[in-house]
């Protein structure tokens, strides 16, 4: 993607060392990964980025993979790193693969988290449908907000989530992120590009146990495009298994680093 259609990330960034990068998932931000990033500070400098229409980054028409790789190889060119560890849940996964793949030479490392280069079904709109629906002019609280959000998400902890995204301003509640966008661009976020490419490099894909996004069918593909990958199960996690499980993806996650992009 043209440089000049990058997007200039919102990003926090911590610690000293080699850089590792990490990608929230839909409807996240760099914040999601906080709790990771106070363990991997002790030993690395990590960069909690905000993609684009999401968090404290800018907005933009398309959710291209290529346009959001563009923006993270912006950060990168900003930051002076020529090559980082890049971990990414969900959507940051995607994003994380589709780099990998096709700027191979600017990943030392790739860590992806319940997700697969595979497209998927059109669930998640039923959550940004709920959001747009949600009367923003009658809420006065957030517990308000997550009350108006149960019948449409049934799961308190996704309400939790996704209420993340929803702001106080003098004038009233609104929403962070541009749903108008994010609705028109479901069917490219749940795609995946096809690359006539392949990502030699250390990678390990871990799943939740309890989740359906990471099965078996997807472990040909996943071993096609990155031939060095070892696949790894959180038994007792979810999709959010970073969340599910911390200790455990943190122990992997550490594991992986010390194999693949050891301190020097």
């Amino acid at each position: 993607m043209p440089s000049s259609n990058r997007l200039r990330l919102h990003c926090q960034a911590s610690g000293a060392g080699r850089p590792v990068l990490l990608l929230h998932g839909l409807f996240g931000s760099g914040s999601n990964w906080k709790r990771h990033a106070r363990d991997l500070a002790q030993r690395y400098r990590v960069l909690l980025p905000d993609l684009r229409n999401h968090g404290r980054s800018p907005h933009a028409s398309s959710m291209d993979y290529r346009a959001l790789v563009g923006d993270v190889i912006g950060l990168l060119d900003a930051e002076g790193l020529d090559r980082v560890a890049l971990v990414g849940h969900s959507l940051g996964g995607k994003v994380a693969m589709t780099l990998a793949l096709t700027r191979p030479e600017r990943v030392a490392a790739l860590l992806v988290a319940d997700i697969a280069p595979v497209g998927y079904a059109p669930h998640l709109r039923d959550y940004v449908a709920a959001m747009r629906h949600l009367n923003l002019t009658t809420i006065g609280s957030r517990a308000e907000a997550d009350q108006a959000l149960a019948n449409a998400v049934g799961e308190a902890m996704v309400r939790q989530f996704l209420l993340t995204n929803l702001e106080r301003h003098p004038q009233g509640y609104r929403w962070r992120i541009p749903l108008d966008i994010l609705a028109d661009q479901m069917p490219l976020i749940e795609g995946f590009p096809e690359l006539a490419a392949s990502f030699s490099g250390p990678a390990l894909f871990v799943h939740g146990g309890r989740s359906d996004y990471v099965t078996e069918q997807h472990h040909g593909i996943i071993r096609e495009l990155f031939p060095e990958a070892e696949l790894a199960s959180i038994a007792e996690s979810g999709h959010w298994l970073h969340v599910d499980a911390a200790r455990r993806f943190a122990e992997l996650l550490a594991g992986f680093l010390a194999r693949a992009y050891p301190v020097t």
